[in-house]
């Protein structure tokens, strides 16, 4: 049997609409696998956003991104991904260099350590996705995929 949100919640009362469960619906499992990912990663020393941010990077190859490619990238938008990437930098996970004529141009590399560590992580995050979604056959994720897709379409 599928638990209720509202039972979930323990909330007495109907909700006002079905646009209002469904939207805290995402958000509550949002917070339950968002939670489950960044337990698995505590051992690891990185945050979800920090994961993310090495795996845009390791996506991006050797010539790196600029902040703002960064920014753009990321699942969940932060607020400054300066400050994120100093973090970053300073525990040797990235490298940022300057522009050759234009000095305000950073480009953010991953490290060796951070390739280690991201590379490291694909097995026990790939696992972790399987235990928390695995029972749903492939039509149920493709439907799931789809209609979140439709649902961020006008946010």
């Amino acid at each position: 049997m599928v638990n209720r949100l509202q039972d979930d919640l323990k909330q007495t009362r109907p909700f006002s609409s079905l646009e209002q469960e469904a939207h805290l619906s995402v958000q509550r499992t949002e917070a339950v696998l968002g939670h489950a990912l960044a337990e698995m990663l505590k051992p690891f020393d990185i945050t979800p956003t920090q994961y993310n941010v090495l795996r845009i990077l390791r996506g991006a190859g050797e010539g790196g991104l600029c902040r703002n490619d960064v920014r753009d990238r990321m699942v969940a938008k932060v607020p400054d991904v300066t400050r994120l990437l100093d973090r970053m930098e300073a525990a040797g996970l990235v490298q940022r260099e300057r522009g050759g004529s234009d000095r305000r141009f950073v480009t953010t590399r991953i490290t060796e350590a951070g390739l280690t560590l991201v590379n490291s992580l694909d097995e026990p995050v790939a696992a972790m996705h399987r235990r928390a979604l695995g029972h749903l056959d492939e039509v149920e994720l493709r439907t799931l995929i789809d209609l979140l897709a439709r649902a961020r379409e006008d946010a």
